[in-house]
């Protein structure tokens, strides 16, 4: 038996009305052969969740440019394990600076990605994780 595609929800949490970095790392994580799912713009953290549990995604990757997310990340990952969800595996990327990337990471983020990263750096993360090894 096949194990099945690993899935990737897509979202943008908030208030941010910019989607173009989304639009961009789902296309890529699609060619790279991950299913995904992208969720459209100004979503709640509880609309993620509730998305990412209906859709029985692998991983969420969150979007932000607003400012909001040392707020709206640690959000979804606290609903997600509420949920019973803790191993959805989350990663972000925005206009996030470094400290708040770390703090990010401290607080369950699996990973932040800045402006300017090469796509396949986000690829290579989800199949270098230890939770997909064998399955790609």
């Amino acid at each position: 038996m096949t194990e099945r595609q690993i899935r990737v929800l897509v979202a943008k949490p908030g208030l941010d009305g910019h989607d173009r970095g989304a639009k961009v790392v789902a296309r890529a994580l699609r060619d790279a052969g991950f299913e995904v799912i992208y969720t459209g713009l100004r979503q709640t953290p509880k609309q993620i969740v509730d998305a990412a549990i209906q859709e029985d995604v692998d991983l969420v990757g969150l979007s932000c440019l607003s400012g909001a997310h040392m707020t709206l990340f640690p959000k979804i990952k606290d609903l997600l394990s509420l949920e019973g969800a803790d191993d959805i595996v989350v990663f972000g990327g925005g206009i996030i600076p470094d400290d708040d990337a770390t703090a990010l990471k401290s607080k369950g983020i699996d990973a932040v990605f800045g402006p300017g990263t090469d796509t396949r750096d986000i690829v290579r993360f989800i199949e270098e994780h230890p939770r997909f090894q064998g399955r790609i």
